[in-house]
């Protein structure tokens, strides 16, 4: 599997995990049947590290707060950051790059635009 599928299908998991009490691999059932290393990791590090990750982004926001993003946007940045924080093979402009396509399939321009000015500030570091 692509790493672009497994960051859109991982998106999709996350947002199930949101919305209903099942496991990660119920989550992961539920958008593809194929088992794939890196989407795991993805869904699993979203997961694992989310208070990190949140207390990350809320010092990034301006005027948002967290529980104000919409979902699509909280949950691509939640993805992206993990990636930026805890992977180390993952360059910042892919991660950056792969995030506003993402946002550009499930969410619109403005979401795009929104998680580019947020993931930015993670590379001006």
């Amino acid at each position: 599997m692509k790493r672009r599928l497994a960051r859109e299908l991982a998106l999709q998991a996350l947002f199930q995990l949101d919305n209903h009490e099942i496991s990660i691999e119920e989550a992961i059932g539920h958008v593809t049947d194929e088992q794939d290393a890196f989407l795991t990791q993805l869904v699993s590090g979203v997961i694992e590290n989310k208070e990190q990750i949140d207390a990350s982004l809320t010092e990034k926001l301006e005027n948002w707060s967290l529980a104000r993003l919409p979902k699509i946007e909280r949950t691509v940045l939640r993805i992206a950051i993990y990636e930026l924080l805890f992977m180390e093979d993952a360059p910042a402009k892919v991660v950056i790059n792969e995030s506003l396509e993402i946002c550009k399939i499930f969410g619109d321009e403005k979401s795009s635009r929104f998680v580019n000015g947020v993931l930015s500030k993670y590379t001006n570091q």
